[in-house]
């Protein structure tokens, strides 16, 4: 099923977006959330969307969640398309965020997704939707259950540019039982050291040295929703989807740039 972009009588504004807009039309996707749309001379869509085909197009460690970006100029009749690829969802909701989404759309739990298995993995996707351009993202993964097809790992390497000591920075998302999921952050000096670090793992993830005072503030915030019966506050995981198509595309995935 083609996911309708509401671009019918609108023309691509340039090359990335016409060839973003064929490579979603030429993929399996499936549309997880549109998050927002604005209204005015300018139209923006915020998306995120899981590409089945991203596993037979770019191999085994292929990351499938992939943001993308609606601009329609309602007076010219023309669009942009812009699209990246990420291997969490808090990374592809602060993508969102950092082009124009609002990050109060992200703080509902959707059904028929996992959750967080403890406060530490929630305080860090928090933290990682309102980082803006905090983080640099040096490298993506995704590793699978070949039973299942089903996510186990997704891991993110990026340069954390706030940080005084050990800026690189891995976060590693496990999957577990339960219908949940573990993150933890890992702090290094270099990129060679944390590289070197996820080749052996013998030791334990070294952790972050910053106290991040958004903990406070959001245990205060899931106590109140507890206490008014209001939905939790929860990050989302989308292990519950189908397992990745392992049919053949020739073309690649919309904006795929890893």
């Amino acid at each position: 099923m083609i996911f309708d972009f509401r671009l019918e009588g609108f023309a691509a504004a340039d090359a990335e977006s016409s060839q973003t807009h064929s490579g979603a039309w030429d993929c399996d996707i499936t549309v997880l959330s549109e998050y927002h749309h604005t209204t005015g001379t300018d139209s923006v869509s915020y998306y995120a969307a899981y590409d089945h085909n991203a596993l037979s197009l770019a191999g085994d460690e292929a990351p499938q969640i992939a943001t993308l970006l609606v601009t329609r100029d309602l007076a010219r009749t023309i669009y942009t398309m812009r699209a990246e690829y990420h291997a969490s969802l808090p990374f592809a909701q602060a993508w969102l965020v950092e082009r124009g989404c609002p990050q109060d759309v992200f703080e509902h739990d959707s059904d028929g997704t996992i959750g967080p298995a403890d406060e530490a993995t929630a305080l860090i996707g928090d933290r990682i939707r309102a980082s803006a351009s905090r983080y640099s993202v040096l490298d993506i993964w995704t590793f699978y259950d070949e039973d299942s097809g089903l996510a186990r790992e997704r891991g993110t390497l990026a340069r954390d540019t706030l940080a005084q000591r050990n800026p690189i920075r891995v976060f590693l998302e496990l999957h577990g039982a339960n219908r949940t999921y573990t993150v933890r952050e890992g702090a290094f000096p270099d990129e060679d050291t944390a590289r070197n670090w996820l080749e052996d793992r013998s030791t334990p993830l070294p952790p972050a040295p910053e106290d991040h005072p958004a903990a406070d503030a959001r245990r205060e915030r899931v106590a109140l929703a507890r206490s008014s019966g209001a939905p939790r506050v929860e990050a989302c995981g989308l292990d519950t989807l189908p397992a990745p198509s392992t049919s053949t595309v020739q073309q690649p995935g919309p904006g795929r740039s890893r």
